[in-house]
């Protein structure tokens, strides 16, 4: 399916999902997650009117979006994959939200970044809600210390919280915790759900879903040699 057809037929589900929940579809922002997929899918998507993309690995980002900035200016750039601390300086210049600060040095690197930059993109926490040793995100015992650190450190910078919930699960419950968490932060943004949860998502109060491969079609085969497994179960798909 085209990009953009691929666009209409998510856009629609989402409406129809927060017509379902009582929600305004306005409510919901569709982060549409290009990576591994080329600039010419994301110009695609541009032309029809997606303006929010999600991108896994910096150096990617960086080749495929600032060319496109000129031309789009409305286009935001959310950073959602596990970021290494040596790549904080980069995220920092090219990002417009980072969703995935998710430790103390994580934390300290953004903020050196932001210092030398003189820009500091808006922030999610990624909370770890099944506690998976394989995966980014703060332990749930440790969100909440961890969130408020952040926005002691950050301030309104940090706009809410992210999550990824374990594959295999009924994600709801996670999602529901995740929302609870950010209320009890007074945090209103949420990225939960991806291609084959948001709608779920969206039910349990989802500000942001990341979707990929319902856009864009499965990654190149290509482009999976030598990716990491953690890279590849990364969020938005």
């Amino acid at each position: 399916m085209a990009v953009a057809a691929a666009l209409a037929v998510i856009r629609a589900r989402i409406a129809a999902a927060a017509r379902q929940a009582g929600r305004d579809a306005a409510g919901v922002t569709l982060v549409a997650v290009s990576k591994f997929h080329p600039q010419a899918s994301v110009i695609a998507a541009l032309q029809a009117g997606q303006m929010v993309f999600g991108e896994n690995r910096v150096q990617e980002a960086l080749a495929k979006f600032p060319p496109l900035r000129a031309a789009w200016p409305d286009m935001r750039l959310h950073v959602i994959g596990g970021l290494q601390t040596n790549k904080a300086l980069d995220a920092v210049r090219i990002a417009d939200m980072i969703e995935s600060l998710d430790r103390p040095a994580l934390a300290d690197a953004i903020a050196r970044a932001a210092d030398r930059a003189g820009r500091l993109p808006e922030l999610l926490v990624q909370v770890n809600t099944g506690d998976e040793a394989q995966k980014s995100g703060v332990p749930r015992a440790e969100a909440d210390a961890f969130i408020t650190a952040c926005r002691r450190r950050f301030g309104d910078a940090v706009r809410g919280l992210m999550c990824i919930p374990p594959a295999g699960q009924d994600p709801t419950p996670h999602f529901r915790h995740l929302a609870q968490l950010g209320a009890r932060h007074g945090l209103a943004v949420l990225s939960m759900g991806m291609s084959a949860d948001f709608e779920a998502a969206i039910a349990a109060g989802a500000t942001h879903v990341r979707v990929g491969s319902a856009i864009f079609g499965h990654r190149p085969a290509a482009a999976n040699r030598g990716v990491p497994a953690s890279h590849l179960a990364a969020p938005g798909s």
